[in-house]
């Protein structure tokens, strides 16, 4: 709220270039958020798509997850009034890279009843495969 009133002070007092900085401080802080929350919506993804693919199964529980975390990154990646997203597809990729240490961990808790290590449970898995399903559930427009 600070940097809306700043903002607002810059243009008064004409000083443009000051104020066009800001905006673009403004822009990376939202996108920072936007990157934050598909990252924690990612573990959840993924850590069941590793568990469906570790288990060789699914549950109702598991689906409804898988679900609301695509909806949920899918509302978020979403640029309603400029149209677009705010990550691009590379850009989710990179992201959901990053969060699939985390979500491979979190799945080795709860696959198998956490008989496995993480590393042994991604062993079991192949991390392009939950990868490439996980971008194709959130670039389709089901």
């Amino acid at each position: 709220m600070e940097e809306l009133i700043t903002l607002k002070q810059l243009l008064h007092q004409g000083k443009v270039t000051e104020a066009l900085e800001l905006v673009e401080e403004l822009e990376e802080m939202s996108k920072s958020d936007k990157v934050n929350k598909i990252f924690s919506y990612g573990i959840i993804l993924l850590l069941h798509l590793i568990k469906q693919a570790a288990e060789n199964r699914t549950t109702k529980s598991w689906e409804t997850s898988i679900f609301n975390a695509v909806k949920q990154i899918q509302r978020t990646n979403q640029r309603y009034k400029a149209q677009g997203t705010y990550l691009t597809k590379e850009e989710l990729v990179e992201t959901f890279q990053d969060a699939y240490e985390s979500a491979l961990r979190r799945a080795a808790l709860e696959a198998f009843e956490g008989r496995y290590e993480a590393e042994e449970l991604g062993e079991m898995v192949e991390q392009a495969q939950i990868l490439e399903t996980a971008m194709c559930l959130i670039t389709s427009k089901a």
